[in-house]
């Protein structure tokens, strides 16, 4: 009985593999990965493949690319895709090296942006960075409201800002729905850190002991996730001073929660 039963298991895996092996052998070719007649004849630095670009934005688009290249020496193209893609054509087409930078618009995905970057482009912009840039602007939130067009505008000129500048560890600038995370987690730290200095002996104002103890997590959500996306990504003082209040306000509010929620005494016979 135990034969047959390995008999029964070894014919599935050998029927499982010769039906896997028959349809690849019948898919139809994989053109997409090397499909050179995709690309224009005469060289362009943007291939808008699924008209993403009006016409006018997309000449001038390739008028700023090509004076980019001139004046700093760094590659960035642009292809927009949509049912067919050139693939690995476009290496050789864009001659890429180390110091191109290749931004893909798919709308087929959850984010229609990706990159493909050279190894000297990671000595400034590092892979965060481009973590980053792909879900500020290539989500389907973002596109929905501002096109695909505003995606890659907007994500080329944070990569060229920041690379003449010299390199970007964070993408620039503040979205408001960063900014509102960032005022979120200032205000929890505060609350946090208010409660933590409750007084808890007779006699005593301010618990330091225990806002000290606690002071590693209050101190991360109000410094790390509160101040720092804030400094690092723009120099307006509004959204600091903004975050700073928030922080003050939990840290009063929850310090003076007990004498809001004690009960109120009456001396009146």
């Amino acid at each position: 009985m135990q034969s047959c039963f390995w008999r029964r298991i070894l014919l599935s895996i050998a029927v499982f593999f010769l039906a896997g092996s028959i349809w690849v052998m019948h898919s139809p070719p994989a053109l997409a990965y090397d499909n050179p007649e995709l690309l224009p004849d005469t060289f362009t630095p943007v291939v808008d493949l699924a008209k993403s670009l009006p016409v006018l934005q997309e000449q001038k688009l390739v008028q700023e690319l090509e004076q980019f290249e001139t004046d700093t020496g760094w590659k960035l193209r642009v292809l927009t895709q949509y049912d067919r893609t050139p693939g690995r054509a476009v290496i050789k087409y864009w001659g890429l090296d180390d110091k191109s930078i290749l931004l893909v618009a798919d709308s087929r995905g959850g984010n229609i942006l990706s990159f493909s970057v050279g190894d000297a482009v990671y000595e400034l912009l590092p892979r965060t960075f481009w973590i980053e840039l792909q879900t500020r602007f290539g989500n389907l939130y973002f596109v929905r409201e501002q096109g695909e067009d505003q995606a890659i505008l907007q994500a080329l000129e944070s990569v060229k800002g920041c690379l003449l500048k010299g390199g970007c560890n964070v993408v620039p600038g503040l979205p408001r729905e960063q900014w509102i995370l960032t005022l979120i987690s200032s205000v929890i730290g505060g609350v946090i850190c208010g409660f933590a200095a409750q007084p808890r002996d007779k006699g005593q104002v301010f618990a330091w002991q225990w806002a000290l103890i606690f002071s590693p997590l209050w101190g991360i959500l109000f410094i790390a996730f509160g101040i720092g996306p804030v400094v690092t990504r723009t120099s307006d003082w509004v959204p600091l001073v903004r975050n700073i209040s928030g922080f003050l306000i939990g840290v009063l509010v929850a310090y003076l929660s007990p004498i809001f929620s004690r009960p109120s005494s009456s001396n009146e016979l």
